[in-house]
């Protein structure tokens, strides 16, 4: 079987696949262009796709295909049209579970340096501009018991909601599309407006795709608490980005943490020049126990499609 691996993977995810397919793996960095993805389908019984891989309509229309499954590699999947995909007789799974806790881990991370200036200090001291310690210097939000808001209560939502709760003694509240039962700490879902308004710091953790675009719009962030930070995990174009600059340069937001961009890898001059915006290069999943994990999932769900297996992670 052969198998186009659409980007670089740890030594060892790269042997498991190679003992199990005749796999290829893309040197590239940046995702594939439109018709090297229609190539893709085919010349290959499997993909293994990648963040930002183009696999739209379009593309799955292409004719003479030989992909029988593509198999992504995180969580996330909006970078395929799932729709095409089933009219296409396309399989499509995903590698949930093992994004889990690092991609919480991140939002931590965010949450801790936007709220205490980390990023602004580490820029202080580098640049040798730092004169000392004093009272008052480079105050920002004590963490600690903060109202935490979630938007998006699944596993990674579930999994912050629990370091927030636990680690910080941070009140919870969360909004999510359908009832949350069943937690393991206690927390309120709320409307999205009142969690806005209530919220100290909110998180943005669903899933990217068309229902999710410019969740986070001028609207939203007029009602959130004056003084809140706005943490990002999710997909870029969950945060309306224009409206993000705008809530900053007027002042409405004490700072923003971003993991993810609308455009991503292009982030706008007016949130790199900002103090009170800290920016990570999509590092949410960025362990190399957990990217080997992620790769490994996509292979067992492989391995079980051309057994005649139902794929553990099918999504279409």
């Amino acid at each position: 079987m052969r198998l186009l691996v659409t980007r670089r993977m740890t030594a060892a995810a790269e042997q498991a696949i190679s003992d199990a397919f005749d796999a290829t793996f893309r040197d590239e960095t940046t995702p594939l262009t439109e018709n090297e993805a229609a190539a893709a389908l085919r010349e290959n019984d499997a993909i293994i796709p990648t963040l930002g891989d183009p696999f739209n309509a379009t593309v799955l229309a292409t004719p003479e295909r030989r992909t029988k499954v593509l198999a992504n590699f995180g969580a996330g999947f909006n970078h395929i049209d799932i729709a095409a995909a089933k009219a296409a007789g396309i399989v499509v799974t995903n590698t949930p579970d093992v994004v889990t806790d690092a991609t919480a881990d991140i939002a931590l991370t965010l949450i801790l340096m936007t709220a205490r200036r980390a990023g602004e200090g580490e820029r202080l001291v580098r640049a040798g501009r730092w004169t000392g310690w004093h009272p008052t210097q480079m105050l920002g939000m004590h963490v600690t018991g903060r109202t935490l808001g979630i938007i998006g209560m699944g596993r990674i939502g579930q999994a912050i909601a629990r370091r927030g709760h636990l680690g910080f003694g941070m009140p919870v509240i969360f909004h999510n599309r359908s009832t949350v039962t069943g937690l393991d700490l206690p927390a309120r879902q709320v409307p999205l407006p009142d969690l806005l308004a209530q919220a100290d710091i909110v998180v943005a953790a669903v899933p990217g795709g068309a229902s999710t675009r410019h969740l986070i719009g001028a609207a939203e962030l007029a009602a959130m608490k004056p003084g809140a930070i706005l943490i990002n995990i999710a997909r870029g174009d969950v945060v309306d980005e224009a409206a993000l600059i705008a809530a900053l340069e007027a002042g409405k937001l004490a700072g923003a943490g971003l993991d993810v961009y609308e455009r991503e890898p292009l982030v706008p001059e007016a949130l790199r020049d900002r103090e009170n915006v800290v920016l990570l290069p999509h590092l949410g999943t960025a362990a190399e126990e957990v990217r080997t994990d992620m790769a490994l999932r996509a292979l067992g769900n492989l391995t079980a499609f051309f057994r005649g297996e139902a794929p553990p992670d099918r999504v279409a």
